[in-house]
């Protein structure tokens, strides 16, 4: 009855809950985190390797696919070499692969734990943050794949790379809020999964990754820029490519919003956990 007790009590939705969350359980975090990372690779030839090799060959997938069969080009300047389109595309496909990875799995991230739920007192609220752990991790992996592609075409780095990680922040923050959310929706309604991948594959064609906000008529411009992930894919492009300081104003305003779905996110799975035992 201990456990059933555990998972029936009230479950506080503060804000020094919601920072405790992280604060108190920051070793269990990376260790599941570690293991969630790990996991992936398992019985693999080249193991964890694989995390810096499917960047790797994926960078050079784009590269040929948009550089030479396609010869695309972004519009920056007559000094655009053919390598730099993909440089581009390949930021924003990170930026959306560190949100999609967290909310493709947020809808079965409760259901497929649920050993946590019934056996034991757990702290459930930490397992949106193992996700987002383990795909930041590999967002991190892919981001030294392209330091070392541009050190390597333009013998270079921008200075403002030091910013990456400020701006990143913000958007982890949300994801993590919506990962709450959608993780303890999935619990009651099991069709939120499909209806989630469908969204992050929109999300993908209508934000800024293959194309400039600017090459779209005036209207479009204004929905594309509603895209939570129009302004972070931006202002990471402005700090790894164009040697840009971030837009600070933008930035504060993404930052509170992304405090406020955070807490939001928090606060809904914390008022609807007593009943995952009952459902599951």
């Amino acid at each position: 009855m201990e456990h059933l007790t555990g998972s029936r009590r009230s479950h506080s939705a503060s804000l020094w809950a919601l920072v405790g969350s992280i604060w108190n359980n920051d070793e269990l975090v990376l260790q599941l985190a570690k293991r969630e990372v790990l996991t992936r690779y398992r019985g693999s030839v080249f193991g964890l390797a694989w995390s810096f090799f499917y960047p790797v060959l994926m960078l050079l997938v784009y590269t040929f696919v948009f550089s030479v069969a396609f010869k695309a080009r972004w519009g920056t300047g007559e000094n655009e070499t053919k390598t730099d389109f993909a440089i581009i595309l390949f930021i924003g496909l990170i930026i959306h692969g560190l949100l999609a990875e967290c909310l493709n799995r947020a809808p079965g991230l409760i259901l497929n734990n649920a050993s946590y739920v019934k056996k034991i007192v757990f702290p459930l609220e930490i397992l949106p943050w193992v996700v987002a752990g383990g795909a930041l991790f590999h967002a991190a992996v892919s981001l030294l794949v392209l330091l070392m592609a541009q050190l390597f075409l333009k013998h270079a780095l921008p200075w403002t790379v030091v910013f990456m990680p400020i701006v990143i922040m913000p958007l982890l923050l949300g994801t993590v809020g919506l990962t709450w959310l959608l993780s303890s929706i999935g619990v009651y309604v099991r069709d939120v999964g499909q209806t989630v991948g469908a969204l992050t594959t929109i999300l993908l064609f209508l934000s800024p990754v293959f194309y400039p906000v600017e090459s779209l008529p005036a209207f479009f411009r204004f929905l594309i820029q509603l895209n939570p992930l129009t302004f972070i894919v931006e202002e990471a492009r402005s700090v790894l490519i164009w040697e840009r300081l971030p837009n600070w104003c933008g930035l504060f305003a993404y930052t509170a919003v992304s405090l406020l779905v955070w807490w939001i996110g928090f606060w809904w799975f914390q008022r609807t956990r007593t009943g995952f035992a009952d459902v599951i």
